[in-house]
């Protein structure tokens, strides 16, 4: 099986699996893959591993607000494998897809020890970044019905971020700090920039909406 066919079957499995949430549906598998893709090239890394693993590492659907939040990843790693034995992806490779896959979750906390999983866990955390993480960040945040911010504090200037109750706070709860956690040093790098452009944004708006 070539990387080309491999690649297609896995996006047409994560297509039928993936929740239909604008904010983690097959764009955002497709996105992360490109991410992923690009990050490969430049780290060297195997990318029968990566591949494979950025397009399935959603492929069971857990809700931002579900309780199960933390195992998403793991529940999707043995879906994933379960899928890539049926195909007959090789046995040797398993192992390493299945932890790249569980390993990629930011709730499950779990360290990379590959540098495959390094180069995934980075490719789905720039999603959240840039542009593409302002929309989804706000898709969410309308989704769960959250307020935009807090009227009295937009920007969490004297108070602590509390993403639960507001969507802005997001940014500053979670969002601005993924730069910091990247693995590789090309994920750093476009982290940073794509942190800058939120950074911007925020500011854009503070002066749109403080008085």
């Amino acid at each position: 099986m070539t990387l080309e066919e491999l690649q297609a079957q896995c996006l047409e499995f994560a297509a039928k699996a993936t929740a239909p949430d604008a904010a983690h549906d097959i764009l955002h598998i497709r996105r992360v893959l490109k991410n992923n893709l690009y990050l490969s090239e430049i780290e060297n890394v195997n990318f029968q591993i990566t591949v494979p693993a950025a397009c399935l590492h959603d492929c069971v659907p857990v809700a931002k607000d579900s309780a199960l939040r933390s195992q998403g990843s793991r529940l999707a790693a043995i879906a994933a494998t379960e899928f890539l034995t049926s195909i007959g992806f090789p046995e040797e490779l398993r192992g390493d897809v299945h932890h790249a896959i569980e390993a990629h979750s930011y709730s499950a906390g779990i360290e990379p020890r590959t540098p495959e999983a390094r180069v995934v866990q980075d490719a789905d955390r720039l999603d959240s970044l840039g542009a593409i993480g302002i929309a989804r960040c706000l898709l969410v945040g309308g989704r769960l019905d959250r307020p935009l911010c807090d009227a009295d504090d937009p920007f969490c200037d004297p108070r602590m971020p509390d993403d639960a109750l507001y969507t802005l706070d997001h940014f500053y709860a979670k969002l601005l700090k993924l730069p910091a956690t990247m693995q590789s040093a090309a994920g750093r790098a476009e982290a940073e920039r794509r942190a800058d452009l939120m950074r911007r944004y925020l500011d854009d708006l503070r002066a749109e909406i403080v008085l």
